[in-house]
């Protein structure tokens, strides 16, 4: 079991040189296809195939939560991508900021003109003194409609209201 500290937040433009980042396809598929918020993903990211299943730690607080990943093969990938599920479909850049890397990742589809950036931290101390950057707009970490097995499955239409009580612009 991995603990994973994160703090996600909607981009307010996409920041300077990220077409020049690494780049990386990812398409999630979360199961049961009929649970409101998943927490079990099966995922291709390139040629890298994976199981995860995400919990909280702490009730509500989506900043930690313990995340259990088994590898795959493709061919296990491709039979359990068979089952019905909610898909996600993104481009994940890693930007360089300030000694880290955001993952910023660009929704495609019935998703596309959502941008989410996330940060990773090796400590809770960490990840508290962290500062918004200037291309972010407002954090979301405690948003669980912003939270992919959220997102899965929906269009950007679904999820408009929400967002524009942040004043999110379409990106």
């Amino acid at each position: 079991m991995e603990i994973e500290l994160e703090r996600t937040f909607l981009a307010k433009f996409i920041p300077k040189g990220l077409e020049k980042c690494e780049c990386r396809e990812i398409l999630d598929i979360y199961i049961p296809e009929n649970s409101a918020h998943p927490t079990l993903r099966i995922r291709k990211r390139g040629e890298v195939f994976e199981i995860t299943k995400k919990e909280m730690i702490n009730g509500n607080d989506s900043s930690e939560q313990s995340e259990h990943t088994i590898s795959l093969t493709k061919d296990e990938f491709d039979e359990l991508a068979k089952i019905q599920g909610k898909r996600l479909h993104k481009n994940r850049f890693l930007y360089p900021y300030e000694n880290r890397i955001a993952e910023i990742d660009i929704y495609l589809d019935d998703l596309a003109g959502l941008i989410v950036v996330d940060f990773e931290f090796n400590s809770r101390k960490e990840m508290e003194s962290f500062e918004m950057p200037d291309f972010c707009l407002v954090e979301v970490t405690q948003d669980q409609a912003i939270a992919g097995g959220m997102l899965a499955g929906k269009s950007y239409a679904d999820f408009e209201k929400n967002l524009e009580r942040y004043n999110y612009k379409r990106l």
